[in-house]
């Protein structure tokens, strides 16, 4: 019922930028947050950055200054700047949205992307 789908991956030279885009779609009642995780091989998923629907965002500290999260709240859409990449930030990149559907009451779940690799590399 719920959908989140990515894009914007792929390869990226070292010091270049990405900017990856997530749509949520669906039987969708509210969404109070959406993030984006990355997880590099064999490391385990990690936080990058996360936006509440009151605006407070939060930057891991390993990105920050060097990213931004950004969200359109009409558009169930959540983007992501990153610049100055190194090979470090190869990894899959996953959309995550905590929300709510028509069908369950106003609860609240978490809903995942299937993800988009990102790969820094020359």
């Amino acid at each position: 019922q719920v959908q989140l789908v990515e894009s914007g991956g792929g390869l990226v030279q070292p010091g270049g930028s990405l900017r990856l885009s997530c749509v949520a779609s669906g039987n969708i009642k509210s969404i109070s947050l959406m993030s984006w995780y990355r997880q590099a091989p064999g490391k385990e998923r990690e936080m990058v950055a996360n936006a509440r629907s009151d605006n407070w965002i939060t930057v891991a500290d390993s990105v920050k200054g060097r990213t931004t999260i950004s969200r359109d709240l009409a558009k169930n859409t959540v983007h992501l700047q990153m610049d100055t990449l190194s090979p470090e930030d190869t990894a899959i990149y996953y959309c995550h949205a905590l929300l709510s559907t028509h069908s369950n009451l106003g609860s609240f779940y978490d809903y995942w992307g299937q993800g988009t690799q990102v790969t820094v590399s020359s």
